[in-house]
């Protein structure tokens, strides 16, 4: 009995020691932890500065409008800051989900965006406003499905291009760009032939970004100038055929197509170097229709001038820049691929439009990102924001020991 006694407590002894050494052991391995830092504060004073911008804009343009109509004259002015909370709640939360799990929700926002734009075309829930049927109205509220469809086909293509940029791939024509086309058909029926061009120039880019082949580029290029040439024939509307006309010469028809241009350039040499206050634009006196959404710029142009229009290119110019090096510094080419999507289509949306006002362009329909009146493009455009935020953070592996060194 004493021996077995005497083993019993030598054996609790061992054990006790190795229990302690294994805690021990355990205490002396390395923990590893991930430092997320904070994420561009450049990037978001320029939105800042836009969004302030297009509130002073918007009130601007349309409260002698409201008045006139012996309605509220910051009418407009609330609707905006009521999306633009619903849009600050939408960059707050991707700015800090992780964009790497974006990729999980591409099916389900492809289907819903598709489905949006099938009853946009084909219900009586399409809103028809000046001859184009591209909103829906639920409970109320308008919504425009296709600028929903922006970060959807970035989202997509980023998807299919973070290993490389070959198109033929049959997984990846089936779940990245049959959804891509069919979302642009449903687009260009509406018909919203600028927001077509914008996603079709957001894609090529993000193709030849990923890597993708020049000389099919350069192919795709050749087929698709053969096609405009043949669609300028058949299928584009007589409409968009006079807006080509007017723009080259817009006094063959001053009161009619060629009216916007025109009028829009007055307000440019109105505006001059410094402009005529804020405030004091005329040409938003019924004389420039759609001034508070299209041809914001050109009431922008002649109330702060040369110098309100170059403060404007330049947040811009620096939104794009802040973006692109976002994308350059991303470790991963999902991320990379998906700044550099969603930084070109802010950029080149921006660009289509000031172009338009100013008449380098023929007239199309695409607002002012962050500026225009209109709540589902600032919604769609702070998300993107929030993305490239999230996307902006650094996450550092820090490796330490039980002592906190």
């Amino acid at each position: 009995m004493k021996k077995e006694e005497g083993f019993s407590k030598k054996m609790y002894y061992q054990r006790s020691i190795s229990s302690r050494e294994r805690i021990s052991r355990y205490d002396e391995r390395p923990i590893q932890s991930v430092i997320v830092s904070s994420p561009d504060k450049t990037l978001l004073i320029v939105v800042a500065f836009l969004i302030v911008m297009g509130f002073m804009a918007i009130f601007s343009a349309t409260a002698p409008k409201c008045l006139d109509e012996g309605g509220n004259p910051a009418q407009f002015l609330i609707k905006q800051v009521i999306c633009f909370v619903v849009g600050f709640f939408g960059l707050k939360f991707f700015s800090n989900y992780d964009y790497k799990k974006l990729a999980d929700w591409n099916v389900v926002l492809m289907l819903g965006i598709i489905i949006s734009l099938v009853l946009v075309d084909f219900t009586p829930l399409g809103v028809t406003v000046n001859g184009a049927k591209r909103w829906i109205n639920i409970a109320g509220f308008q919504l425009q499905p296709s600028e929903f469809a922006k970060p959807a086909v970035v989202l997509l293509l980023a998807h299919a291009f973070r290993k490389d940029a070959k198109l033929f791939d049959q997984e990846k024509w089936v779940w990245a760009f049959i959804p891509i086309i069919i979302m642009m058909g449903l687009i260009f029926i509406q018909p919203n032939l600028s927001m077509v061009i914008l996603l079709l120039a957001t894609s090529v880019v993000m193709f030849l970004c990923a890597g993708g082949s020049m000389k099919l580029f350069l192919s795709c290029v050749g087929a698709g100038i053969t096609a405009i040439i043949i669609a300028a024939t058949t299928i584009i509307k007589p409409y968009q055929l006079q807006r080509l006309k007017t723009w080259t010469n817009p006094e063959i028809d001053p009161l009619g197509a060629g009216y916007n241009i025109i009028q829009s350039l007055i307000a440019f040499a109105s505006g001059g170097f410094s402009g005529v206050g804020y405030g004091g634009s005329i040409q938003k006196l019924s004389y420039l229709p759609e001034c508070h959404t299209d041809f914001i710029f050109a009431i922008i142009a002649e109330e702060l001038g040369f110098l309100g229009c170059l403060l404007v290119i330049g947040l811009f110019f620096t939104l794009i820049h802040r973006g692109f090096l976002i994308a350059a510094r991303c470790p991963d080419m999902y991320g990379k691929i998906l700044a550099v999507g969603l930084t070109f289509s802010i950029g080149f949306q921006a660009f289509m439009n000031m172009s338009v006002a100013s008449s380098f362009l023929p007239t199309t329909g695409v607002p002012l990102p962050f500026i225009s009146y209109g709540g589902s493009s600032l919604i769609v455009s702070m998300i993107m924001i929030g993305i490239l935020l999230n996307i902006s953070k650094k996450r550092i592996m820090k490796i330490r020991n039980n002592h906190g060194v």
